[in-house]
């Protein structure tokens, strides 16, 4: 290792790591105000960032500290250890999106990605917010569906329900709003019973399946969040696990579960690589890939 990539390392690369510690996280995105107008010519939303890992730090504190959901950024990054990336390892910050097919005004939240679309009209002029969240585990999923929002509530108290108080029968009756509490600092309760959407005090667990059905946001996200919303705005909960779009002859794929088949798609890609869609699905990166038209039309082009 040549002097200047070893400096690089231990002092250049520490320094961005604290420099993302440091700053507000604010994991929505994206962040430059043109990329947050959505047109009927809109493709891909936001970019996909480059790092560089520094010592001793793992994809989970990363992700905090990038404003990024854990699941999204192990699986952009399949070659490296998520609990222990060496030092000066390429790191891919995935913030590049296609949107979810047939997206409305309101809240969309898409369980495969572990994403909640923020879709509102300002001045004539749509524009799109993206938050990571953390939903419901296996045994407490959450559900899809058609809802709405009922209430939102500031310093939220908590009453476990039974199902959770069996888990853990030394919780008290009632959570006080504090750092205490998983709710975090608001709660937007929605139309389907005992579901809602937010903050929290593990913000690990943003980007993973770990709830009881909620869905959580970084605390910094919720409190964004709830400007934007309230009571009778519409969520959506879906689970697109392949989303794509053509665009002006061009194909593109985000995939987020790998498939074997290109059967399983609910599409025609009969005018485009069967082997590049295949290695698309099979990889699942969860980041938008441009798929290659066929050679016979590529031809006739």
């Amino acid at each position: 290792m040549s002097i200047i990539v070893a400096m690089m390392i231990h002092i250049v690369l520490p320094l961005m790591a604290l420099l993302l510690f440091v700053s507000p996280v604010q994991a929505w995105y994206p962040r430059l105000r043109q990329e947050m107008v959505v047109t009927q010519t809109t493709t891909i939303v936001g970019h996909n960032r480059a790092y560089i890992s520094a010592p001793d730090e793992t994809l989970v504190e990363l992700a905090r500290r990038a404003g990024l959901g854990f699941d999204n950024l192990m699986r952009a990054n399949p070659g490296v250890d998520p609990w222990n990336p060496p030092a000066g390892e390429p790191v891919v910050l995935p913030s590049a999106v296609l949107l979810p097919v047939d997206i409305g005004t309101g809240v969309t939240i898409n369980l495969a990605e572990l994403r909640l679309y923020l879709l509102w009209d300002d001045g004539g002029v749509r524009k799109v917010r993206i938050y990571p969240v953390g939903i419901g585990r296996e045994g407490w999923n959450t559900p899809l569906g058609d809802f709405h929002v009922k209430v939102v509530i500031d310093n939220p108290e908590w009453a476990p329900p039974a199902s959770v108080r069996k888990e853990k029968p030394e919780l008290p009756g009632v959570v006080p709003p504090g750092p205490d509490n998983p709710l975090g600092s608001y709660w937007i309760g929605l139309s389907a019973e005992g579901v809602g959407i937010h903050g929290s005090n593990q913000p690990f667990g943003v980007g993973r399946r770990v709830s009881h059905g909620c869905i959580r946001l970084y605390q910094q996200d919720i409190a964004d969040l709830v400007r934007h919303v309230g009571s009778g705005t519409p969520v959506r909960i879906i689970d697109q696990p392949v989303k794509h779009l053509v665009r002006d002859g061009r194909l593109f794929l985000e995939v987020h579960q790998s498939f074997k088949s290109i059967a399983d798609l609910s599409f025609s890609v009969d005018n485009w690589k069967r082997d590049d869609i295949e290695r698309t699905l099979q990889d699942a990166l969860g980041v938008p890939v441009e798929i290659r038209r066929s050679d016979n039309l590529s031809k006739a082009h």
